[in-house]
């Protein structure tokens, strides 16, 4: 039988990348990244506000082309591929990533009077402008409508699509009047693949909506209008050009046109599904199923859990949503995260390039703190360089290092860093845990999984849990294309479901990392002590004294030394 490929389009935070995938034997035939030209390596920063972080949707569209011929370019050398193989397509994005249109779906930032405003571009996933508007719903919907917060982990964030829409209300009125209503980046890809952007036809997908803007079938969708009202009657407004239909990645946004088919080298009439966000795709290229932790690993972390729909499942406080079908059909999916890992260990590289450019890089850092032993240097950190996602919800917490003597060396800081974001991956764990979610296995996914042994490692010893990696370097890519084989259907040469796609097209690599029990226990001492400086700086409810803190670190630190 002829072979049969997808592809998968994974809008990141600097990039879109474009991986073809052979549906049947899920090897990645073709892949090509093509990095934003706008701003700082694709963002739009301001200079007087740290929290701002935007996008140009025109780095969308041209991103589209150029990633999607450089991938049928590159695969072009597999003997027999050829465009016209491609049956399907998926599309992942970050999140919430909306951005505000006119009554036509076309971005505001495309017409000359805001080509140049931010506030008209796309609000990027980790844009905390509206941490203050945040707050105020999340009082708002407590006092009236405790509801949607349950299904939001208690506490609405900035990095969501209200506070975000708020924001630009109080800041940017002339974009937000202008604005006939917003879409998330996730919804309006796979609408302008397949011309469907206009407000009534685009096809909103439950990942989104769901996790981010509060909606939930078990009220009809979206929040109802007259508690947007109470907030602000502007959003009100933008809730009447919101559907009550969501979709998810099972569904598909409509038929390549005519016009994209001609642009990318692709067949006109493949079909598209819905998009997604990066993390939940790339749950679904680890082949997460009941029991499966995923965390997509980068510069900031998701963790991913699904469970099934037809059992009880708690509310769980502190998860950024528990929602239907936004991973897989027939599931919930529950989402979790850090709102920066990798960016940790990169500001301490980049920002205070300790011991110079031969001593002070990643390589050279990692090198000599992978000879130091857990509990060595005396030192604990909090994970909080860009607040705390999960389970606090706080963009307005800050990292702090503890311990620090006149011998501090930079890889023993550097050392701390990496278990402060594994601590930080064990709070998420747990919580998990103690709503009766357990995970009996966990797979990694990204960049620092696939390259960083020593994080990996410190991982596995601090979760005490063994740390598998997922076969695809490309994991969110993956599950794009996974998506576009299942709206192709197993007629086309796709799959009839996810279960068989995941069986067909994922796995895992030969290499794992076990716990080591010796550094587990010592790791036991030192999560302790990071628990209780989470709980004193993080929470309100925390008042015991600290000033044990310093002094059981050192005792770790002679002990193991010892």
């Amino acid at each position: 039988m002829s072979e049969k490929y997808t592809i998968g389009l994974d809008y990141g935070t600097n990039s879109v990348r474009a991986l073809v995938v052979n549906v049947a034997t899920g090897e990645e035939v073709g892949t090509h990244v093509f990095d934003y030209p706008h701003g700082e390596a694709g963002i739009i920063l301001d200079a007087k506000d740290p929290n701002l972080a935007r996008q140009h949707p025109a780095d969308y569209v041209e991103g589209a082309t150029a990633a999607v011929r450089g991938a049928l370019k590159d695969a072009a050398r597999i003997p027999g591929f050829s465009p016209d193989k491609v049956i399907g397509m998926g599309v992942d994005t970050t999140g919430s990533t909306p951005l505000p249109v006119d009554a036509n779906g076309e971005p505001l930032a495309f017409q000359d009077t805001f080509k140049n405003n931010p506030a008209a571009m796309a609000w990027l996933w980790k844009d905390h402008t509206s941490h203050a508007e945040a707050a105020e719903i999340t009082e708002k919907a407590a006092a009236t409508h405790p509801e949607y917060l349950a299904k939001c982990g208690g506490v609405y964030s900035s990095e969501w699509f209200w506070s975000k829409l708020l924001h630009c209300r109080r800041v940017a009125p002339e974009v937000f009047d202008a604005a006939y209503t917003w879409v998330e980046c996730a919804d309006w890809i796979p609408g302008l693949l397949t011309g469907t952007t206009a407000p009534d036809r685009v096809k909103r997908c439950i990942c989104a909506a769901g996790h981010k803007a509060m909606a939930n079938p078990t009220w009809g969708g979206y929040p109802n209008a007259a508690f947007l009202a109470s907030v602000d009657e502007a959003l009100a407004r933008v809730r009447e050009t919101l559907p009550d239909n969501l979709y998810c990645i099972k569904d598909a946004a409509g038929a390549l046109t005519d016009e994209w088919a001609k642009r990318l080298g692709l067949k006109a009439g493949i079909p598209v599904a819905v998009g997604a966000f990066d993390a939940h795709l790339g749950a679904v290229g680890c082949g997460i199923t009941p029991g499966v932790l995923t965390k997509i690993i980068g510069t900031s972390t998701c963790d991913m859990m699904v469970a099934p729909m037809d059992e009880d499942l708690p509310d769980i406080p502190g998860l950024c949503g528990i929602v239907p079908e936004s991973i897989l059909p027939g599931a919930y999916g529950l989402e979790a995260g850090q709102s920066a890992f990798g960016d940790i260990y990169n500001w301490f590289v980049n920002y205070l390039q300790p011991g110079g450019p031969d001593k002070g890089s990643h390589e050279a850092l990692t090198d000599a703190a992978q000879r130091l032993r857990p509990g060595e240097s005396g030192l604990i950190a909090l994970d909080w360089h860009n607040g705390n996602r999960t389970i606090l919800v706080d963009p307005r917490l800050t990292g702090m290092m503890l311990g620090m003597t006149l011998h501090t060396r930079p890889e023993e800081i550097y050392r701390a860093l990496i278990e402060a974001t594994a601590f930080g991956a064990r709070v998420i764990m747990e919580r998990f845990e103690e709503y009766g979610v357990n995970a009996k296995r966990v797979i990694n996914c990204g960049g620092i999984a696939m390259k960083n042994p020593l994080v990996m490692q410190i991982l596995a010893d601090v979760m005490n849990r063994t740390m598998e990696i997922s076969r695809s370097t490309q994991t969110c890519a993956l599950g794009a294309a996974m998506a576009g084989a299942v709206v192709a259907g197993k007629a086309a040469g796709g799959h009839d479901d996810f279960t068989s796609a995941a069986k067909a097209m994922t796995g895992v690599q030969d290499v794992k990392y076990a716990p080591d029990p010796g550094r587990a226990v010592v790791y036991d001492r030192l999560y302790r002590l990071y628990r209780q400086l989470h709980d004193a700086f993080g929470t309100r409810q925390y008042s015991a004294n600290l000033a044990h803190v310093m002094k059981e670190l050192l005792a770790i630190r002679d002990e193991t030394r010892a």
